[in-house]
């Protein structure tokens, strides 16, 4: 049932496909979308309640204050999205814009305009998991522990929920395996004082909750993370490569050129190099480096 859903959703093309509204590739909504649709308006804000499924936990209070003088200003620009409150006749659940809501509670506004749709618990769980995405909202634990719903509670597989929030596959399953960290670790990383690429650096060691803290206390970078945890394994560090290539291409340079994307990437490189042509080659020893690889190239 819940991947014949998927398909009723239009998968993979955002918030737009999942409302039912219009989308320039199909030329217009779903019918049954269309019909559900009302136009914005204004109610009292006493009647909006948040959603305790939504998967952003955590609210920047900076933030919120300049949303806030940005709303006694200007009031609110764009609709916040709602459902009839399930249990609660004449009030809305906010699907998505929680954060203008509670700027506008701040900003003391009475009314608050809205945009009501008739959705269920599968639509509202998605679409908030999409736009806290797509606006990079979440932080890495909230974004994984919103994946982790969607596959336990709703039986989604790992592909769908790839397809669904637009990520690749793995990246869904490394965010999943943060989810396997001891606590320690997951709090440095929720407050921002560790990053993914730290938390997956040490997540194979003996004790990744004491190099994470001894990343904190030491400020260090995500490479020298992954040099203490080869070291808690007891794992030599991968050989510099800039001896043999220069004897296998005889030129200073290119090895140069190898050793420099060596330190950048932390993997070894090769740089064949013939004539003004040639490849370059990038070696990695799992999945995860593999992903990272492509996050690198991939990354605007």
């Amino acid at each position: 049932m819940a991947e014949q859903q998927a398909g009723r959703r239009g998968l993979g093309r955002g918030l737009s496909a999942l409302l039912g509204e219009s989308d320039p590739a199909l030329g217009t909504p779903d019918a049954a979308s269309a019909a559900d649709a009302r136009p914005p308006h204004d109610v009292s804000i006493e009647l909006l309640r948040r959603n305790p499924d939504q998967p952003r936990r955590y609210f920047d209070e900076a933030d919120l204050e300049e949303l806030a003088a940005s709303v006694r200003e200007k009031g609110i620009l764009q609709p916040i999205l709602v459902r009839p409150a399930p249990g609660a006749p004449g009030e809305f659940q906010i699907v998505a814009g929680e954060r203008r809501w509670r700027a506008a509670q701040r900003a003391g506004l009475h009314n608050v305009p809205i945009l009501v749709r008739e959705l269920d618990d599968l639509d509202v769980l998605e679409i908030g998991i999409i736009e806290n995405v797509q606006r990079a909202d979440l932080n890495a634990l909230e974004e994984a522990n919103g994946y982790k719903v969607l596959i336990e509670r709703f039986g989604r597989t790992q592909d769908v929920v790839a397809l669904t929030v637009g990520k690749s596959r793995s990246h869904v399953a490394n965010m999943l395996r943060l989810l396997n960290l001891p606590e320690v670790v997951r709090t440095h990383l929720a407050e921002g004082r560790i990053s993914i690429g730290h938390a997956r650096a040490i997540a194979s060691a003996p004790d990744p909750g004491a190099l994470a803290e001894a990343i904190v206390k030491h400020g260090l970078s995500v490479r020298q993370a992954e040099q203490l945890a080869r070291k808690a394994m007891d794992r030599p560090a991968r050989p510099s490569t800039r001896a043999p290539r220069v004897a296998e291409t005889g030129n200073a340079d290119v090895a140069a050129i190898e050793q420099d994307l060596t330190d950048a990437l932390g993997l070894a490189v090769q740089l064949v190099y013939r004539d003004g042509k040639g490849e370059l080659r990038i070696r990695y020893d799992s999945l995860d480096q593999l992903d990272e690889i492509c996050q690198r190239l991939t990354s605007r």
